[in-house]
Parts: C-alpha cells; sequence; structure tokens
C-alpha cells in the first residue's frame, strides 16, 4: 500500500481524475465544482446503479398499513424520491402529522421537494452517521410505528438490528430496487486516480463490471459505515472515508484528502 505521504506528492505533481459514482449534479454551485477549481482535478459524475421503482401492487403485497404509519426512516434522496412516487401511484393521502427521521441534514432539505418542510416535524441526525440517526429515534420512539424506506436487494444491517434490539415498531418497505449500470465505457475513456463509492449496490457494481478488478494505485472513497464494510470485505483498500468528525460529506472527506490533512 502506498503511504497517504507519497500520494499527497503526487498530488501535486499532475492533476487527478476523480470518479463520482452518482450522476453529475445539477446545479453549477455545487461544493463539487468548487472543489474541482480549488485542486485543479477533473471530476466525472457516472452512476454505478440504476434505480427501478417497485409498482403498486408488488408493495401491496407486503400487507403494509400506511394509515397507521406515524413516521417514515429516510437514509437517502433516492428513498424520499420513491416513497413520495409511489404514494401518489397509490392515491394515498399522506397524514399532515407524519415525523419524518432523517439520516443528515441534507437528505432532510430535500423533503422540501415534496413538503411544506417547516410545517412538519422533520428530524435528522446531527452527523449523517447511523448512530446519528439512533439517536434521533430513541427520544422518539415511544407509541410510534414506523416504515424504514429501502431497497428490495440492500438495506442497512446495522440500521436493522438496531431496530430490533431496541424493540421498535416499524416495518421494513420495500419500495424500489437497485440494479447495476453497464460502467465500462466510462473506464475506457478515462484514466481514473480516485473512485467515489456511495452505496453497497455501487461497490458490487464495480466488482459485476469488472469481475477480475484490481485496485492497484487507484485510491478508493466510500461514503457510509455499510459501504466502506462491503468494500474492505470485498478486499478494497478505502482511503477514504465519510462521514467522520472532520468529514461529515464526501466532498469535505475528498478535501481533507487532496489537501493533505
Amino acid at each position: 500500500m502506498v503511504k497517504k505521504e507519497a500520494e499527497v506528492s503526487t498530488i501535486a505533481k499532475q492533476p487527478l481524475t476523480i470518479l463520482i459514482s452518482q450522476p453529475r449534479p445539477d446545479s453549477e454551485k455545487s461544493p463539487y465544482f468548487e472543489l474541482e477549481r480549488k485542486y485543479n482535478v477533473k471530476l466525472v459524475f457516472h452512476p454505478f446503479i440504476k434505480i427501478e421503482s417497485l409498482t403498486p401492487k408488488e408493495f401491496r403485497s407486503q400487507k403494509i398499513n400506511m394509515q397507521e404509519l406515524t413516521g417514515i426512516i429516510f437514509t437517502s434522496r433516492n428513498a424520499i424520491d420513491q416513497y413520495f412516487k409511489l404514494t401518489e401511484e397509490m392515491r394515498l393521502a399522506i397524514n399532515q402529522n407524519t415525523k419524518y427521521f432523517c439520516i443528515s441534514e441534507a437528505v432532510a432539505l430535500y423533503l422540501q421537494k415534496f413538503i411544506l418542510y417547516r410545517k412538519r416535524k422533520v428530524f435528522f441526525g446531527a452527523d449523517g452517521t447511523n448512530k446519528g440517526l439512533f439517536d434521533i429515534l430513541h427520544k422518539s420512539k415511544d407509541g410510534d410505528k414506523l416504515l424504514y424506506v429501502c431497497s428490495e436487494n440492500q438495506q442497512d444491517a446495522e440500521i436493522v438490528n438496531w431496530l430490533n434490539a431496541h424493540e421498535i415498531d416499524y416495518h421494513l418497505g420495500f419500495m424500489y430496487r437497485t440494479v447495476s449500470n453497464d460502467i465500462k465505457e466510462v473506464f475506457k475513456v478515462h484514466k481514473f486516480n480516485i473512485i467515489c463509492l456511495f452505496t453497497r449496490s455501487g461497490v458490487k457494481s464495480l466488482l459485476e463490471n469488472f469481475p477480475k478488478f484490481k485496485q492497484g494505485d487507484k485510491v478508493i472513497g466510500a461514503f457510509g459505515n455499510n459501504t466502506i464494510e462491503f468494500a474492505e470485505t470485498s478486499k478494497l483498500v478505502v482511503s477514504i472515508k465519510a462521514p467522520a468528525p472532520k468529514s461529515p460529506s464526501m466532498v469535505s472527506a475528498l478535501e481533507c484528502y487532496l489537501s493533505g490533512k
């Protein structure tokens, strides 16, 4: 493994190409582009996975009484999109007293796309970690009937285990599934120095596209304990990790790395 001092020295000599395995941000004000300008790096955005919505029929087969729910757990923007899409397709009225428990402030603020944010009960973790989410759930759990919105083929085991261990009244609400994208072409066009991964499915997509993937001198960044654990279990060396005390987001984690801090 190359030491960080050597990596930082390499950074100083030549511009880096960084692969962000998510869609390109809509706004040019995204902090990713500020990072690109500040450190003279090239960012390439290419999602490793795509989302397939479950149909109302598929969701109804789970036999969840949506009207008795008092709170929803969201750990991603995808989950929010799929929840409101499916409830609209099913013509379900959402109670204005519904509580929203979000893993981070960024995820919570995304709710503004669908609800009058200031008039709803929205809670979010302090640091974007599962522990932060557990803290807000623990304070508000009494009497709540919760729905953890997640992918049919990907749930966070740590969250599920915590909900079970604390005897939370909840349902797993499968509303979508993740499918690997074909990412071979983007690797033909670019030589990447850093690859940033955000989900277990993203790690899985990388390894499905390249079954004999060799990391070599590529630096791997990963967001979320679940993603980091799965990447390391898959024999990848993760050098850039978020969230962390000094780097709550992937952007801040990349900045810490690029600055050598």
